[in-house]
């Protein structure tokens, strides 16, 4: 069943004080906009990404709310090692000792044509940063999560990763396994006491970039922006959806 975010939603401006929130992809596009919204209702924010540039432009944006100095995390998802990864979470705890949030946002398109002829090198290419990368990176925190008092995990999702549909091959079948992923651990981690909430968030047609690549002729004036679906992931992230886990969300921001 599909739960939808509150069209009227919008978080308290301490929504999320005193948590420590990571988002990946956070140099552009809607993990930009949600570290920036994350840090503008009080979480201190870790701006994974990889191209430094853009990461210390979002830094910048940060700082321009007024928010709490954010950390930078440069680091490439569809290279990194089990030990790297390990190394995140080492990081955060010498920095923070625990961690309140994750926001799986970084994903890549891949190429849209029918998967009789998809290559082979996307494929593993589009798997390693869109599902695998999430499953190590959130496995590699998990310690870490389990010291906060409500720990929560969101997965960015999309009707394709809900319905399959022809020719998104490798990002479609990508997102029905982190559809997968949040279910079997939010089965597993709902339990003992230290539970972590894990949920899902297809956040629809937004205007970014990669949406540009799968619609290049699409009218972009017509689509959300980037803020308008970020309350949504501050919400699954925030006290809001407390006791929440384990459910496949939609925002729909009025």
């Amino acid at each position: 069943m599909h739960h939808a975010v509150p069209a009227d939603y919008r978080p308290a401006i301490d929504a999320l004080r005193d948590r420590v929130v990571l988002v990946t992809g956070a140099g552009d596009g809607i993990g930009r906009a949600v570290a920036i919204e994350c840090a503008r209702v009080g979480a201190t924010v870790v701006l994974l990404g990889k191209t430094q540039a853009k990461l210390e432009a979002t830094y910048d944006g940060i700082e321009a709310t007024g928010g709490a100095r954010p950390a930078i995390l440069d680091f490439d998802l569809g290279t990194a090692t089990v030990a790297e990864f390990v190394g995140i979470s080492e990081s955060l705890h010498a920095e923070y000792g625990r961690l309140d949030g994750l926001a799986h946002v970084a994903g890549v398109l891949g190429v849209r044509t029918p998967l009789d002829h998809y290559d082979a090198k996307v494929w593993t290419q589009v798997l390693a940063v869109n599902l695998t990368a999430p499953f190590l990176l959130t496995q590699a925190l998990l310690p870490l999560m389990r010291k906060a008092p409500d720990p929560a995990v969101v997965f960015t999702s999309s009707s394709v990763g809900r319905k399959g549909r022809a020719f998104w091959g490798a990002y479609a079948v990508s997102k029905f396994g982190q559809e997968g992923l949040m279910q079997v651990w939010a089965d597993e981690c709902d339990s003992g006491s230290a539970p972590v909430r894990m949920n899902s968030l297809n956040p629809g047609p937004v205007r970014t970039a990669m949406r540009l690549e799968a619609y290049p002729a699409e009218d972009r004036d017509a689509l959300h922006r980037p803020e308008q679906v970020a309350p949504a992931f501050v919400y699954l992230l925030g006290k809001d959806s407390a006791g929440v886990t384990g459910a496949a969300f939609d925002a729909r921001p009025a």
